[in-house]
């Protein structure tokens, strides 16, 4: 079943890279920007993270929480936010049990290698609970501002 825009948000509950349970239903009441990744420090990861990192303060002066996803664990995790200064929690997904909830999890190619992966996507969660926009294929550079823009339409 693939998730569509309107269903309730799959529930989770992870750690960030402090050791922190993160669950959303700590933002009851406010908007989620929920996006997965695939690895920390790897090229396109690194532009978006830093591009949400860049555009956080407007992110914040909606109410709008951004949490970054990916099955790398707290150390790394550690490393990757204190490098490029990233002021929001990046969630710890080793089984990739969340990403496949979302549907973000499944069989990727890569130079001529085929493995099972988290793809790059982004949920906007409404206040609600559900699913306001989704994301599929995202341009890591420019994703961050065209979630911000469509913001202004929810």
């Amino acid at each position: 079943m693939t998730l569509q825009v309107g269903d309730p948000a799959p529930d989770f509950s992870l750690p960030d890279a402090d050791g922190n349970t993160v669950s959303l239903a700590d933002f009851k009441g406010q908007r989620v920007v929920l996006y997965f990744y695939p690895r920390d420090n790897t090229p396109g990861c690194t532009k978006e993270a830093c591009a949400f990192r860049d555009a956080y303060a407007n992110y914040q002066q909606k109410g709008v929480a951004v949490l970054g996803v990916s099955a790398d664990d707290a150390k790394s995790h550690h490393k990757f936010a204190a490098k490029h200064g990233l002021p929001f929690p990046l969630l710890v997904d080793e089984a990739a049990k969340v990403a496949e909830a979302y549907g973000s999890y499944g069989l990727k190619k890569f130079m001529g290698r085929e493995y099972m992966g988290i793809s790059r996507s982004t949920f906007v969660i409404g206040p609600d609970g559900r699913l306001e926009k989704i994301y599929r294929k995202v341009k890591p550079e420019a994703h961050p501002t065209d979630v911000l823009a469509d913001l202004e339409a929810l």
